[in-house]
């Protein structure tokens, strides 16, 4: 048993949709636990320090571009999950990045349409509505970039007796 902290945020899409409370009580059916959470507005040079230069390198820089001028557009939603495999869990309940390869029954699958094609012919960001870290490094670098360890809640929930 693995037990994991994995950064998770809403975006600005996610948020201005009203999806927050539909989002995270997808997480919390599944015995996650919510152990930080906040609504920011998100200034450029974080952004940055988001969207590294790595992106630019994997995706250009014209993605990159997009992704922070979305990030900053409106306020998003930032979140520590912990659970077992939380990373593995929470990649499986947030679907495949783009919405046309996400399943039926996962956030993205349920709640985002736009394709990378769509958005490429529109010279627009692909609206996915959430990120999730990709694994441990990310979860940890994440989880620094957007929390400060007094922002952590320790706490019990009543079912977490079925896992421990």
């Amino acid at each position: 048993m693995v037990l994991q902290q994995t950064l998770v945020l809403i975006k600005p899409d996610g948020v201005a949709r009203g999806l927050t409370g539909e989002i995270i009580k997808r997480f919390e059916q599944r015995g996650l636990k919510l152990v930080a959470l906040k609504l920011v507005r998100v200034n450029m040079d974080h952004a940055k320090q988001h969207y590294t230069e790595d992106i630019t390198e994997r995706r250009g820089e014209k993605v990159r571009s997009m992704l922070l001028d979305f990030i900053t557009e409106g306020p998003v939603v930032a979140m520590i999950i912990e659970g077992v495999d939380a990373i593995e869990n929470i990649r499986k309940i947030t679907g495949a990045t783009e919405s046309k390869s996400a399943l039926p029954g996962t956030i993205r699958g349920d709640f985002s349409h736009v394709s990378f094609s769509h958005a490429d012919a529109k010279e627009i960001p692909v609206r996915n509505i959430i990120h999730a870290s990709a694994d441990e490094f990310d979860a940890k670098h994440e989880i620094a970039l957007w929390f400060s360890i007094d922002e952590l809640c320790d706490y019990k929930r009543a079912d977490e007796h079925h896992v421990f």
